[in-house]
């Protein structure tokens, strides 16, 4: 799987996040980044589901290895010392 299709589908289901997906490995093996205000008060958990939810039957298949590094534009901005 391309990492670009990856980020297309969470942009679908998470609208007006900013998604960034890295192929670590092959095309199944990924890291993504994901900034979206719809993360304000959800838990890590929650967070995660809601991407995992966005790649449905991908994480059946092509995907074997997901990182997920999901965050408010709060947080990424006081990372990003912003």
């Amino acid at each position: 799987m391309e990492a670009s299709r990856l980020e297309a589908m969470i942009r679908d289901a998470i609208p007006g996040a900013e998604v960034e997906a890295i192929d670590l490995q092959g095309g199944d093996h990924f890291e993504v980044v994901v900034v979206s205000e719809r993360f304000q008060g959800a838990s890590m958990v929650a967070r995660h589901r809601m991407v995992y939810a966005a790649l449905g039957d991908a994480m059946k298949g092509p995907v074997h290895a997901l990182t997920i590094r999901a965050m408010t534009p709060v947080e990424r901005d006081a990372r990003l010392g912003g």
